[in-house]
């Protein structure tokens, strides 16, 4: 089996198609596998190929080895009109995660605000794709994830906290040409995707971004193992509060059995906490949508800095980059391909045609 010299461009439906279908033969139901397949092609088309297709390899190996559960029994619990948790039974994080978001959006529409704890999820994927659906029905998502242990935190030798991430989406008016703001990242300096493509290609990783095993950093992507966080004391103190709003919250705390002698403690989980937020409910939704056009169009009049390309706001670019690959195809790396080639194969999965 051949592997293309270069990046294949495939048609972003037919790569959805795609990859359902093999998470479908992984063992997830087929609307779960459909759901689990879009939050990877959003990514991909947004151009976060970390988080992209390159993911469904790894979650087939989630299904197979039961880290992750295919006939998750998903249950919602609530004691107040605003607030839930959402049990994911072991479920893959796009299908936890996605179920949590209409449900903070169908709280939202009554209680003005809600939010909505995921307990027991595995990999959410990318945390931004869920903050943009509440985005996409005129609401603004907020969303928080904590995870396994992998990153330093300041003045701790080795592995302390996650790189749990933070993702904000707020919607712009819909006859605007303005995307919505979509503000998402991690609490460290580098993801953990990027210290493992920069292995693959010998690039030498960002001064400050990497460390070895004990916490030295590194530039040498051969030694580096672990992330450093973003800012310092900065990024590891904002990882070990999203910890507190999300797994000790929702009553399933990761820290602190990680750090412990329990071994059932380095068991790969993840929890999240997504928040809905009505702007119906402060005043106005219209009025709310035009005042964020205004803003975007004010940072966008300000004078560029030399050297700079242009001001941009978050998301802006990413959803330039969905667009123009949607309409040309998303490329797939080489590596990836022939991975999710031999994954086809041995599950009787047609390979999709290149585009064009």
């Amino acid at each position: 089996m051949s592997t293309p010299p270069t990046k294949i461009l495939v048609p972003a439906e037919d790569l959805r198609t795609f990859s359902a279908a093999l998470l479908e033969k992984g063992g997830l139901r087929a609307e779960h596998a459909r759901t689990t397949a879009d939050v990877f092609v959003w990514a991909a088309l947004r151009g976060v190929d970390s988080h992209g297709i390159a993911r469904v390899p790894a979650y087939l190996d989630l299904l197979e080895k039961g880290v992750a559960n295919a006939d998750a029994r998903i249950t919602v619990e609530s004691t107040t009109p605003a607030a839930a948790v959402l049990d994911a039974d072991r479920a893959p994080g796009p299908v936890a995660l996605s179920a949590a978001a209409d449900e903070a959006v169908t709280r939202a529409r009554t209680t003005g605000i809600a939010a909505v704890g995921v307990r027991r999820t595995v990999h959410t994927g990318a945390i931004g794709y869920y903050v943009s659906k509440i985005a996409e029905q005129g609401l603004v998502g907020i969303g928080f994830v904590a995870g396994m242990p992998n990153m330093g935190y300041t003045g701790v030798r080795g592995a302390a906290v996650a790189t749990s991430p933070l993702a904000i989406a707020v919607p712009t008016d819909s006859s605007s040409a303005h995307a919505p703001l979509l503000l998402d990242m991690a609490t460290a300096t580098i993801a953990l995707g990027k210290i493992r493509q920069a292995k693959a290609s010998g690039t030498p990783l960002p001064e400050g971004a990497a460390a070895t095993e004990d916490g030295t950093p590194t530039t040498d992507p051969e030694k580096a193992v672990m992330p450093l966080p973003l800012g310092g004391a900065k990024g590891s103190g904002m990882s070990l509060a999203f910890e507190l709003l999300t797994s000790v919250l929702v009553g399933a705390p990761i820290f602190a059995s990680f750090h412990s002698d329990d071994p059932a403690g380095r068991k790969h989980r993840q929890n999240a906490l997504l928040i809905a937020v009505d702007p119906a409910a402060f005043g106005g939704a219209d009025a709310f949508t035009e005042s964020v056009d205004a803003t975007l169009d004010t940072l966008k009049g300000l004078p560029a800095a030399d050297g700079a390309q242009g001001v941009f706001y978050p998301g802006e670019r990413s959803a330039a980059v969905a667009v123009g690959r949607g309409e040309k195809g998303v490329p797939v790396a080489p590596k990836v391909w022939r991975d999710l080639a031999e994954r086809a194969e041995k599950l009787g999965v047609a390979l999709p045609e290149a585009a064009g």
